[in-house]
C-alpha cells in the first residue's frame, strides 16, 4: 500500500513536470520530447534524472564584473559598436569589412571586446604546444592561471603540477582550475605538491553532498592558460598521456591550440577571473598586475574571445559559427570530433551546399564515446544527400575544434559542435579576423584530408541495421545528455 502511494505521488510530479516542461520553461521541441518520453515511460528513474539534468542555469546570473570593471567594459564595448556603426573598427582591413555585423553580434552579446594587436602561433601535436607552455611557465614572472576540463595525474599531469610547484615557491601566483565531472578520477595527493608550494587548486561545481552532484549536466570544458597577462593558450588539449599520443587505443592524438600574445590575452584573463571566483573560496581582488597595458603591438591579427554557457540568454558560440556559415561565399572547413548539431546548424550547412558553397566536415573515424558517436552518425545522411563532403579522418583521434570560412576568418577553442557544448557546458573559443592565419588553418584541414577517407552517401547507406537503431536512440537523447 505504501509503495503504491509513493508511486501515485511520483507519477502526479512527473505530470507536473511534464507541464513545467512544456508551458513553462520554453525549452525546444526536440528537448521537451526527449524528457517528456523519459518522465512518462520511467516514472521514477525519469523525476530522478530531471533533479539532477533537467535544471536550467540561464536564469541565474553566475557571472559578474564588479565595480569600475564593469562600467569600463560597457563603456569599451558601447564605444566599440559605434565604431562598427560609423564603419571605423575595421577599417584598416577592407577583406573583414564584410564581417564587422558578426563582430557586433559578439559585442552586443559576449562582451567579446575586438582588439587587432594580436600574433598567434598554432599548435597541432601535443609535445609541440606542452614544451611551449612549459616553457612559457618557466618564465613567468607574477601569475600563471590556468583551467582545463580534464586533468590526468599520469607522466603529463605530474610533469605539469611539479613545473608549476616550482614557480610557487619562487612567489609566482599559480591557481590551477578543474572541471570536477570531467577530472573525476584525479586523486586528492595531486595538488598536494602545488599547494605546499604556495599554489592554489580550485574544482568547478564539486560535489558537496557524497555520491549526489545536481550540477553535474553544467561542466567547465574550458582550456585556458594566462601568464603574467602576456601569454594565453586556448584550444582542445586538455592534460594527459593521451593527448601527446601515448595511448595505445587513440594513437596519435590531432588537435589545434593557440598561444595568442596581444590585448585577446586580457579577454581570456577576465574570463579565467569570473570562473575562480565562482568555484574558488578565496576570491581574487581585480588589479592592474592582471591586465597589464601593452604598449607595444604584437602582431596585426584580430581576435575576439566569445565565451558561453548555461547561465546566459544566448548561445554565443554558437550563433557565431551560424553567422560565419551564412556568411561564405566558397568553402566551409569543419573539424569536430563530435556532430550533434541542432536545426538551427544543420539549416545553415545545408543551404549553403546547396548554395554552392564548398562544405567539408571532418570527423574522427575512433570513437571515444560510443553515445556521442552514435548520434553524430545519425546526422551525417541529412548532409550527405545535400552535397556536404563528410571525412573521416583515420590517423589517430581528431579532437580539433575547427571552423574555416573562405580562407580569411577561423574559429578555433574548446567547443564542439555538439547540443552541450552550445547548451550545458561553459566553453570560450577565439574568432579570427586574419586571412593568413585563416589559409595556415584551411591548409591544416587539407593536409589531414590526406589521411582521411572521404564518405559517400551510398556507403552511408549500407550501415547495419542495428547501427541504425542505436543512431536513432542517440539522436532522441542527444538534447538531454
Amino acid at each position: 500500500m505504501i509503495i503504491q502511494n509513493v508511486y501515485a505521488i511520483i507519477m502526479v510530479l512527473n505530470i507536473f513536470l511534464a507541464i513545467t516542461v512544456i508551458f513553462l520553461e520554453r525549452r525546444n521541441a526536440s528537448t521537451t520530447w526527449a524528457w517528456l518520453m523519459i518522465l512518462f515511460f520511467v516514472p521514477v528513474f525519469g523525476f530522478i534524472l530531471y533533479l539532477i539534468l533537467g535544471q536550467k542555469l540561464r536564469k541565474r546570473k553566475l557571472y559578474k564584473l564588479l565595480g569600475d570593471s564593469q562600467r569600463i567594459v560597457e563603456h569599451t564595448i558601447e564605444r566599440q559598436m559605434r565604431q562598427l556603426r560609423d564603419g571605423e573598427l575595421l577599417d584598416k582591413d577592407l577583406e573583414m569589412i564584410s564581417y564587422q555585423d558578426m563582430v557586433y553580434m559578439n559585442l552586443k552579446t559576449s562582451y567579446a571586446l575586438y582588439t587587432s594587436n594580436n600574433a598567434v602561433e598554432i599548435y597541432t601535436e601535443g609535445n609541440q604546444k606542452f614544451d611551449a607552455l612549459l616553457r612559457d611557465i618557466e618564465s613567468a614572472q607574477h601569475h600563471i592561471h590556468l583551467v582545463y576540463y580534464i586533468v590526468r595525474d599520469d607522466k603529463l599531469g605530474r610533469r605539469l603540477v611539479k613545473a608549476l610547484a616550482a614557480k610557487a615557491a619562487e612567489g609566482v601566483e599559480v591557481k590551477f582550475l578543474y572541471d570536477h565531472i570531467g577530472s573525476s578520477g584525479l586523486p586528492k595527493r595531486y595538488f598536494y605538491e602545488l599547494r605546499a608550494a604556495g599554489g592554489q587548486a580550485a574544482a568547478f561545481f564539486p560535489s558537496r553532498i557524497p555520491y549526489l552532484n545536481l550540477k553535474l549536466n553544467y561542466r567547465n570544458h574550458r582550456k585556458l592558460v594566462i601568464i603574467d597577462g602576456q601569454v594565453g593558450y586556448i584550444g582542445g588539449f586538455n592534460i594527459g598521456d593521451e593527448y601527446l599520443g601515448l595511448n595505445k587505443h587513440f594513437g596519435e592524438w590531432r588537435d589545434t591550440h593557440l598561444r595568442v600574445q596581444g590585448n585577446a590575452v586580457l579577454q581570456m584573463q577576465a574570463q579565467f577571473l569570473m570562473d575562480w571566483n565562482l568555484a574558488a573560496s578565496g576570491k581574487i581582488i581585480l588589479n592592474d598586475q592582471y591586465f597589464p597595458i601593452m604598449d607595444d603591438a604584437k602582431g596585426t591579427i584580430g581576435m575576439q574571445l566569445v565565451a558561453s554557457g548555461p547561465d546566459t540568454e544566448y548561445q554565443q558560440i554558437k550563433n557565431s559559427y551560424i553567422k560565419m556559415i551564412y556568411a561564405a561565399k566558397k568553402t566551409i572547413c569543419l573539424q569536430t570530433p563530435y556532430f550533434v548539431p541542432d536545426e538551427s546548424l544543420m539549416t545553415a550547412l545545408k543551404i549553403a551546399s546547396l548554395s554552392g558553397v564548398d562544405v567539408r566536415i571532418m570527423l574522427p573515424i575512433k570513437r571515444d564515446h560510443f553515445f556521442v558517436y552514435w548520434a553524430t552518425h545519425s546526422y551525417l545522411g541529412e548532409l550527405l544527400a545535400n552535397g556536404v563532403q563528410c571525412y573521416m579522418f583515420e590517423k589517430g583521434f581528431l579532437h580539433a575544434k575547427t571552423l574555416v570560412i573562405d580562407g580569411k576568418v577561423a574559429s578555433v577553442g574548446t567547443a564542439n559542435l555538439d547540443i552541450r557544448s552550445f547548451k550545458l557546458n561553459f566553453e570560450m573559443n577565439a574568432f579570427i579576423y586574419d586571412t593568413q592565419t585563416a589559409a595556415k588553418l584551411q591548409r591544416i584541414f587539407e593536409d589531414d584530408m590526406k589521411n582521411s577517407t572521404q564518405l559517400t552517401l551510398a556507403l552511408y547507406g549500407k550501415r547495419p541495421l542495428m547501427n541504425r537503431f542505436k543512431e536513432s536512440i542517440s539522436r532522441l537523447l542527444s538534447p538531454i545528455l
